[in-house]
């Protein structure tokens, strides 16, 4: 919000910065915010940039289509090497702050920042005409920061007029102010801060003696948000058309299931979603005093209870919310705990190579000496091979990172030994339980017990190898189908798959990891049987268009799987050289007709997504004009 009026970071030959994304969202006590950054002048950093990055490639038909690019820098690929933890994307926060500025465009950001920096303006020089206190001579955007008598005396009594005011030290207190803030506030917080002189002024009547806190040096004089779509949705109705155009292209749970796991797609359903826009539940600062967060902490007293009970665990923290994150800090707390024992020396981190990728990047982060050990033929942990690598480490160990269900799609059947094994050499665990990092109150108490992948095994076993199951021929939360056979039978991958599924109406499933040219299928535990019987019937039915690859029925090259996905605009166009007809390729199951959700895009171009980075969106007429200089 300051660079609206402020001079941009960049402008000020600043390489890198952390932006804050907050002006679009509630506080609600601290949630989990979204950054962001790489801009031109940064491309030469963009493998060493943390997170998702979004990249211009281009589709089957040479239209232009968006993708996440540069994904082999990331930690489910590069592990320990990876320069980030960063699992997953904090993408409704970024969609909220997006919308935020395509409502107001750089006209209307700009309006509120004059006003939120005038308030702060008018506040600064009310301060200064009272003379009771000493406003520091710092420019400043929308934080003030004052010099007292006594600090606490303030803010108590600013806290009887229903307002938060941050002590920094005994004679030192700030002001923030938002856009939410009114003339009516700052007028209450004159009458605060004469204590108990009488005002003789009020914000309204001075506000146009107030000068900018911004030096002129550092005043922004550069346009911003020129793209058309942050200039061309001002209105509700404007804006609500323009959502429901995107999210048309977008397929939900409203649509089908999405079988990237419960850890990734854990359903947020309507009744968890409308608290968010409570003001009593978004609108509390996250340093508010502890007498005035009650409600928050009864609900964290509950939520916590209510995992300890599932677990079997003595207690929970609660933050962070992210799992990478999480990692981050239960090592963290593992570290403090050797350094409490004068065990400072502790750095090893044993790693199964079947852990999450987040796991070796949270360890690198924490500065620990990664020790990785081996799985066996059913996907459990070599307990043997661990037990030389904790033996011949016992000195420094500090910790096993252990994915509990693995990402195997088994528990380990051999857990307690495992535990046994680390704490008779010094070390601790860390149980990497993916599936409870977003366990909300209202999902846990509303969600009943369902084992939905292991009903799908059974189904779907008699047309593709499963890899590693349990002791009793069950999984887990998850499974992992093998489709490594059929590039030399069919000259099919796990892409083609999952790209082929898309035409049946759902998302892929996770894809080659964590064994190359597998599938990795975790359905969520709120799906219904039904649901769950429809994906089954859908991979039966490409494995059914397979096996016409392997008889020669199909062309090994051109045929439907390596056509997918085929988007309304290849089925409607002049032009069909496919040697499979439209219907078959569009229509492979039944439910399709009364239900279809169209692929708004051909299979993308990776490889040239990632030659040819392009972070920066460009107006559509620009990209077409390209794209189509690209393809002449």
């Amino acid at each position: 919000m300051s660079e609206s009026v402020g001079l941009p970071t960049l402008d000020a030959l600043i390489d890198a910065t952390v932006p804050s994304a907050i002006r679009s969202d509630p506080m609600r006590f601290g949630n989990p915010r979204f950054d962001l950054g790489l801009t031109e002048s940064q491309m030469e950093y963009k493998r060493m940039m943390p997170g998702r990055i979004i990249g211009v490639s281009v589709d089957s038909t040479g239209k232009p289509a968006l993708r996440m690019a540069m994904q082999t820098r990331e930690q489910h690929i590069r592990r320990d090497k990876a320069t980030s933890n960063i699992c997953t994307a904090q993408a409704l926060l970024a969609n909220m702050a997006a919308m935020y500025a395509v409502y107001h465009g750089p006209e209307g950001l700009k309006a509120i920042a004059d006003r939120v920096h005038g308030l702060a303006g008018t506040f600064a020089h009310g301060l200064k005409k009272l003379g009771t206190v000493t406003v520091q001579e710092l420019p400043f955007f929308d934080t003030v920061k004052v010099t007292c008598s006594d600090a606490r005396a303030i803010a108590e009594a600013a806290y009887k007029q229903e307002m938060n005011l941050w002590i920094v030290d005994p004679n030192t207190i700030t002001v923030s102010f938002d856009e939410t803030t009114t003339l009516d506030d700052v007028n209450k917080l004159f009458q605060v801060f004469a204590c108990g002189k009488p005002v003789s002024f009020d914000a309204a009547s001075i506000a146009s003696e107030v000068e900018s806190a911004i030096p002129t040096g550092l005043k922004r004089d550069s346009p911003y948000l020129t793209h058309p779509i942050f200039n061309s949705y001002h209105t509700e109705h404007e804006l609500l058309i323009y959502l429901h155009r995107l999210q048309s292209k977008d397929l939900s749970l409203c649509h089908s299931m999405i079988p990237l796991g419960s850890c990734t797609m854990k359903l947020n359903a309507t009744v968890e979603m409308m608290p968010v826009t409570w003001p009593s539940f978004a609108n509390l600062h996250p340093f508010a005093p502890t007498e005035q967060t009650a409600g928050y902490q009864e609900m964290f007293k509950d939520l916590g209870e209510l995992l300890c009970t599932i677990t079997g665990f003595d207690s929970f923290s609660l933050q962070p919310n992210a799992g990478a994150a999480g990692e981050y800090a239960g090592l963290m707390v593992i570290r403090a705990y050797h350094l409490s024992r004068g065990d400072s020396h502790r750095n090893v981190c044993i790693i199964p190579v079947s852990a999450h990728g987040t796991n070796p990047a949270s360890a690198a982060m924490c500065g620990m000496k990664i020790v990785a050990v081996g799985t066996d033929a059913k996907g459990n942990i070599n307990i043997e091979e661990l037990r030389k690598a904790a033996e011949a480490n016992k000195e420094n160990l500090s910790a096993l990172m252990v994915t509990y269900p693995s990402t195997h799609g088994v528990y380990e059947e051999g857990i307690d030994e495992i535990c046994k094994i680390i704490h008779d050499n010094g070390g601790q665990v860390y149980m990497d339980g993916a599936n409870m990092n977003a366990q909300g109150q209202m999902y846990v108490t509303l969600t009943s017990i369902k084992h939905s992948a292991s009903r799908m095994v059974e189904v779907v076993l008699g047309h593709y190898p499963i890899l590693f199951r349990g002791v009793n021929g069950t999984v887990a939360h998850e499974f992992i189908v093998d489709l490594r056979g059929f590039k030399a039978t069919a000259g099919i991958e796990a892409e083609d798959v999952a790209k082929r599924l898309m035409d049946y109406g759902f998302h892929g499933p996770t894809m080659s990891w964590p064994v190359p040219g597998t599938l990795m299928i975790e359905p969520t535990e709120s799906e219904s049987k039904a649901e769950l019987d429809r994906f089954c019937d859908a991979l039966i039915s490409i494995r059914e268009e397979i096996t016409e690859i392997e008889n020669g029925k199909a062309d090994i090259q051109n045929n439907v799987l390596k056509g997918a996905p085929h988007p309304l605009s290849m089925l409607m166009g002049d032009k069909w050289t496919k040697p499979y007809s439209r219907e078959y390729a569009a229509f492979p199951a039944s439910w399709l007709r009364t239900s279809k959700f169209w692929p708004t895009t051909g299979r993308v171009d990776n490889v040239y997504g990632d030659r040819n980075l392009v972070c920066t969106l460009l107006p559509v007429s620009q990209m077409a004009e390209e794209q189509a200089a690209v393809t002449a």
